[in-house]
């Protein structure tokens, strides 16, 4: 009862403060809710008056559609910030007009940030076309990314069709992503939907991802990452790597997914690692309460990922795998071989755990397969362990 009334408080707390704040709104400063007059000067001129404030503040973006080109929403900010939008937000049809920045819109160097609601709409196909066609295109532009943030809350927000990646996490330090949801093509190239890296204290919970890459993908220097409840697929699943593309690479560890469906996407719960020496890691990884379901490899750790077998001169990873636990994994498999480790010879994978996995192909039997790699099994392990 105490703990509900301290939420409840809390909450007040945080309502009153956010009605305190002073709202700068879009529109004010000469942004069109129109979908084709570029708003990029409207929405930075707002930021820079909130970021200069001395009390809380918003930026506020209403109703309708605005166009706006490569933006970056730079701090620090004199105080705690709010990016709020209830519109859809538009990047340019032609790719070329966001250059080969990499990114579409960026938050850099802000803490006590809040981006709530609102829609992204990274207009990708055209990108997309020009990347199957083999032509020379500009890097694509991720849709939105979080470099050097601390203490950040994403709620409530929805991208369609970036070019690349939706939403990045990159150097920051305690980052809330709740209740988002992401949309692209299953056949769109490159777009993952949350990409962490060299980032602590990340948690992600209650999202629909939908991509045609990773569905959430957890690269170097990545630490205390929980996600829960979590949607996935079409796509390629929840992946850790690739790792161990250059020799000195952070590693990963404290890593938790759970409570969570994976479906019809190419890949399930995996780990990647290049197959040349390294010195990262990955430990201490859970993966509990998982419902898979048509996937192709629902259970993988591939440590010979080696493109085009190009620089991968030993065909060995020196990332070191360890203290991964799978518990609770239920579903059907779209391939006979529903379990898979690949593990490098030069460094096994150890302490892996196979805790009441059933797992079938087409209502029979599956496999599974392991090579280089020491672990455990308890409770009930379909298909029968290799371990």
């Amino acid at each position: 009862m105490a703990a509900n009334l301290t939420i409840i408080l809390l909450f007040l707390i945080f309502f009153i403060k956010s009605s305190n704040a002073t709202k700068y709104n879009v529109i004010t400063f000469g942004a069109k809710p129109d979908g084709r007059t570029d708003s990029t000067q409207s929405f930075l001129r707002a930021w820079a008056s909130a970021c200069r404030s001395a009390t809380a503040s918003t930026v506020y973006v209403p109703k309708g559609r605005y166009l706006i080109k490569a933006a970056e929403f730079r701090g620090p900010c004199r105080s705690r910030i709010t990016f709020q939008s209830d519109a859809s937000i538009i990047a340019p049809t032609d790719y070329r007009a966001l250059g080969n920045s990499g990114y579409w819109i960026s938050f850099i160097n802000v803490d006590r940030l809040s981006v709530i609601g609102g829609t992204l709409d990274g207009n990708g196909a055209g990108f997309w076309a020009c990347r199957k066609s083999g032509k020379n295109c500009p890097q694509g532009a991720r849709s939105i990314t979080f470099n050097w943030a601390n203490d950040v809350l994403i709620t409530g927000l929805t991208s369609i069709n970036s070019k690349e990646t939706h939403l990045v996490i990159n150097h920051c330090n305690n980052v809330n992503v709740r209740n988002v949801k992401l949309f692209a093509p299953d056949q769109s190239p490159n777009t993952d939907g949350i990409h962490v890296q060299f980032s602590t204290g990340v948690t992600i919970t209650g999202s629909t991802l939908m991509t045609g890459d990773d569905c959430i993908s957890i690269g170097p220097g990545t630490r205390n990452l929980f996600m829960k409840n979590i949607k996935c697929g079409p796509g390629h699943g929840v992946s850790i790597g690739s790792l161990g593309k250059d020799f000195n690479e952070d590693g990963v560890q404290n890593i938790t997914l759970m409570n969570s469906v994976l479906s019809g996407s190419d890949n399930g719960l995996r780990i990647k690692s290049w197959a040349r020496p390294s010195r990262s890691f990955v430990r201490n990884v859970l993966f509990q309460n998982i419902i898979i379901n048509n996937v192709q490899n629902p259970i993988i750790i591939d440590q010979n990922y080696c493109p085009n077998n190009q620089g991968c001169p030993h065909q060995s990873s020196g990332v070191k795998i360890s203290e991964v636990t799978y518990r609770n994994i239920r579903g059907s498999s779209s391939t006979p071989e529903a379990v898979t480790f690949d593990c490098s010879p030069s460094n096994l994978c150890r302490g892996i755990r196979l805790h009441d996995i059933r797992l079938t192909y087409m209502k029979k039997a599956a496999t599974s397969s392991c090579k280089n790699i020491v672990g455990t099994t308890v409770g009930v392990v379909l298909p029968e362990s290799c371990l």
